[in-house]
C-alpha cells in the first residue's frame, strides 16, 4: 500500500507531465508560455494593472513588465491610463491577443479531446471527477 505522500507524488508528476503537453499546444509558437499565461489571465479576468498581473502570476513587477512589453510590441495587448488613477496603467487584450487565446484554447481542447477518445467511458468519467477535485485543491 502506498502512503499519502507517495500518492501525492504520483498525482504531482502526472499533472506536471500533462500540463506540459497541453502547454506545448499553441496557435502561435512565438508566444512564450509566460506570455500565454498572461493573455489567458486577461481573457478570463479582463483589464488589469501590471501589479495585479504580477501578483496573480506570483512574479515580480519588473518580470511582468518585460512580458507585457513583448506582448505590446507584438500587438496582443494595449496599455491605457486608468481613468480613476492616472498613476496606474490598465493592460487590456487587443483583438490579436483575443485571437491568440481563442485559437490556442481550440488547439489545446482538440489535442486533449483526441487523446481522450482512446479512453473508455469509465476512464473519461474518472478524469472528469478528478478534474473537479483538482480544481478544489488548486483553490484551497
Amino acid at each position: 500500500m502506498t502512503t499519502i505522500s507517495e500518492q501525492a507524488s504520483q498525482v504531482r508528476l502526472a499533472t506536471v507531465r500533462l500540463a506540459r503537453r497541453i502547454r506545448a499546444q499553441k496557435s502561435d509558437d512565438r508566444v512564450t508560455d509566460g506570455q500565454m499565461t498572461v493573455l489567458m489571465h486577461l481573457a478570463k479576468h479582463g483589464s488589469m494593472t501590471l501589479s495585479e498581473l504580477a501578483e496573480a502570476e506570483r512574479i515580480s513587477a519588473p518580470s511582468m513588465n518585460r512580458t507585457v512589453d513583448c506582448l505590446e510590441v507584438d500587438g496582443h495587448i494595449t496599455r491605457t491610463p486608468d481613468e480613476a488613477d492616472r498613476r496606474k496603467t490598465n493592460i487590456t487584450l487587443t483583438a490579436s491577443g483575443e485571437g491568440v487565446v481563442s485559437a490556442t484554447v481550440g488547439v489545446r481542447n482538440a489535442w486533449l479531446t483526441e487523446r481522450m477518445t482512446d479512453l473508455t467511458a469509465a476512464e473519461r468519467a474518472t478524469l472528469v471527477a478528478a478534474a473537479e477535485i483538482m480544481g478544489r485543491l488548486a483553490t484551497a
